[in-house]
């Protein structure tokens, strides 16, 4: 029976462990600004747009493309 309460407290140990070092970590992390969140968000949603429309386009040649070369 010792042996389960060993690795039971191995396994609480290990979790708690883990927690206080990610914590650690995170406390490192420089956060953006708000400012820079906004800024980083437009991109994010530009490039999103932009890639959509690309792929859009690219889809609708293809199927065009693969519906001529089978018709």
């Amino acid at each position: 029976m010792p042996d389960k309460k060993k690795n039971k407290e191995k396994k609480t140990n290990a979790i708690t462990k883990w927690w206080r070092e990610t914590v650690g970590e995170l406390r490192k992390v420089t956060w953006p600004t708000p400012p820079e969140a906004l800024q980083l968000t437009k991109v994010v949603i530009i490039v999103m747009i932009a890639m959509s429309a690309i792929l859009g386009i690219l889809d609708f040649a293809f199927t065009r493309f693969i519906t001529w070369a089978l018709s």
